[in-house]
């Protein structure tokens, strides 16, 4: 072998850093193949403490605020986790330079969110067989497991196309509405990627409350984050066969047939609850009432938006919205909760049980009881979170319980409306809704992932015996 094959060319100041790229490299490789879960777990915990320090740089503050290490802690989770929940105003504590920092975790966040859960249902394909394989291809829509690369660009091109025409139409608006050029291409750019990431997070002080009649803000914004929440599955199977149901496959079938009626149910809840409430809708004309409530069902299970006050919503509207939040969005999307597909199979199963059905069948489609197992999981899993965060936010505050299980879910679901809590509470409490933000963003897919890749044929059987149930 030459001296040129055994890399005998190589400097040996070099040498060293070429075997720690290696050795790193490797590294990743084999927590890649071994469990992409953990692999995805360590990648959004590192991205989380890089904009932590970038919004902990005074730069990054506003002139005269000194931002504290929690605040930064929370805000860089909330944006890269796409939350939107804050402890601190985004248009007033932020210098633009944080501003444009929270901008680019947002993006970073969504695009990264996409990709790790497409990445990962491939990796739970070829971990189950060739049934699996099919089925998971047939999910996601694309010729070959193996066409990773491919299915990367497809899903940065769509998202970034998507967000380059919101943000087009939101600049227009802007404009419109009297802000200056520059002024209003930032808050077009912002928002458009804020929406669509649903990420929630406002980059002027008043946020959208001088904007609630600006159809070509509030619009765009609302449709970004409906696109966002259905996932990139659901979007790519839009973009090659159109609008025609009957050519979709079930999981566009169950996300958009369950999105859309969740979408309807809170739209009339809201607007019968809210109606006469003076603190939101009862000084508004009906049109702006009735708009409220769409944009607001729109909002309540991912977006984070509002266009009034949260704080001053009914009880019963607050504990609607809880439900909605805990529901979430589509699968591989930047929405969160336990999806919309996993309430789908709930609900799917129980009406298999009331109509005596041995098997669960939707859209003359039979659902696998692996499916429902992991539905069922993923539900207990995530109000178990939301149970132990309440407990313990119960415990370092002074808050009722109503508040705190709304924040809480708010952070689990990633969906970003508040109640006003977040700011309130001591470092500790920051901390551990920090903590609920990315287990809820990393922790459905991750956990989803990790029981599918333990499946394992067993070859045996034991003898079965019926519990009493109910």
């Amino acid at each position: 072998m030459s001296n040129l094959q055994r890399g005998s060319w190589i400097r040996p100041e070099e040498r060293g850093r070429f075997w720690l790229l290696t050795s790193l490299r490797d590294l990743v490789d084999r927590i890649a193949a071994s469990s992409p879960a953990r692999l995805a777990l360590i990648v959004f915990a590192v991205v989380v403490a890089a904009f932590s320090l970038l919004l902990w740089l005074p730069v990054s503050a506003a002139p005269g605020i000194d931002t504290s290490l929690e605040d930064a802690v929370f805000t860089a989770t909330s944006a890269v986790t796409v939350t939107g929940l804050t402890t601190v105003p985004t248009g007033a504590n932020w210098s633009f330079f944080g501003q444009f920092v929270i901008m680019v975790a947002m993006q970073i966040g969504g695009l990264g969110t996409l990709t790790m859960t497409s990445i990962l249902a491939l990796a739970v394909g070829r971990k189950l067989g060739l049934r699996s394989r099919l089925l998971t291809q047939e999910a996601l829509n694309i010729g070959r497991l193996g066409e990773v690369g491919s299915l990367l660009q497809i899903i940065v091109l769509t998202s970034v196309s998507i967000e380059a025409v919101l943000a087009a139409v939101l600049t227009v608006g802007f404009l419109v509405e009297g802000e200056p050029f520059l002024l209003a291409l930032w808050q077009g750019v912002f928002y458009a990627i804020s929406a669509f990431n649903n990420g929630g997070f406002v980059p002027n002080e008043a946020g959208l409350g001088p904007y609630t009649t600006a159809w070509l803000i509030v619009v765009p914004i609302a449709l970004g984050v409906f696109i966002g929440s259905l996932g990139f599955p659901v979007v790519l199977v839009v973009r090659q066969v159109g609008l025609r149901f009957t050519r979709w496959n079930l999981n566009t079938k169950l996300t958009v047939t369950t999105t859309t009626a969740l979408l309807v149910l809170a739209w009339i809840m809201y607007t019968a609850f809210e109606w006469s409430n003076p603190g939101t809708l009862r000084d508004l004309p009906v049109g702006e009432k009735i708009f409220n409530g769409f944009f607001s069902s729109v909002n309540m299970r991912s977006g984070g938006f509002a266009l009034v006050d949260t704080n001053s919503e009914l009880p019963q509207t607050l504990l609607m919205t809880d439900a909605m939040m805990f529901a979430g969005g589509g699968s591989a999307s930047t929405a969160g909760g336990i999806k919309v597909t996993t309430l789908a199979v709930l609900f799917l199963a129980v009406l298999a049980e009331a109509r005596g059905d041995r098997s669960v069948i939707a859209f003359y489609r039979t659902i696998p009881e692996e499916a429902l197992r992991i539905a069922i999981s993923v539900t207990m899993m995530g109000a178990t979170i939301v149970l132990v965060a309440c407990g313990i936010l119960l415990a370092v505050s002074d808050a009722p319980l109503d508040r705190v299980l709304f924040e809480v879910i708010s952070a689990y679901a990633t969906c970003g409306l508040s109640v006003g809590l977040s700011a309130e509470l001591p470092p500790e409490g920051k901390y551990v809704l920090a903590a609920t933000m990315f287990v809820g963003r990393i922790g459905i897919t991750t956990v989803a992932a990790a029981l599918a890749l333990r499946s394992r044929r067993r070859l045996y059987k034991y003898p079965e015996e019926r519990p009493i149930i109910g």
